[in-house]
């Protein structure tokens, strides 16, 4: 006997597995950095590199201090903007991606920004972690930022 199944009914089940497929976290524990300790790194002069994948807008209006900004993870153009970023980046360099848009587990960007990034072959990769927005995970805090687009990877 066959069962009728509406189009929104598979809409709904196909788009709820992709949307989890897509949340999904491709970085292991140990690769989340909490804003107070990478504060505290970037104070003590050890520079990483920080690559904001975050919309541009946000980027210009405040970004963590020498962040390169590599557009938004989730379009291609932000993905092709990454590659450009990095490519002349040794595959061993200490990485800290961040975005910041929305929460962490909603955020469009920083999942495919990092499997980019590690299908380009780099080994030290840590994922800024922003629970709610860079507003209020960061820029509230007094972490280091700066305004402006100073550090604008296309530039």
């Amino acid at each position: 006997m066959k069962l009728p199944v509406s189009a929104a009914v598979l809409s709904a089940v196909v788009t709820t597995f992709c949307l989890c497929q897509d949340t999904a976290d491709p970085w292991p524990k140990s690769s989340l950095l909490e804003p107070v300790a990478f504060a505290q790194e970037l104070h003590t002069g050890k520079q990483p590199i920080v690559i904001s994948v975050a919309f541009p807008v946000l980027y210009h209006a405040n970004h963590i201090v020498h962040a390169i900004d590599a557009g938004p993870g989730s379009k291609p153009e932000g993905i092709e903007a990454l590659k450009k970023a990095v490519a002349n980046v040794p595959r061993d360099a200490d990485i800290v991606v961040y975005c910041g848009c929305c929460p962490m587990v909603k955020c469009p960007n920083i999942r495919p920004a990092y499997r980019t990034l590690k299908e380009l072959g780099f080994t030290h990769i840590r994922v800024l972690s922003i629970p709610t927005n860079m507003h209020d995970d960061w820029y509230t805090k007094g972490y280091p930022s700066e305004n402006g687009s100073a550090s604008n990877s296309g530039d």
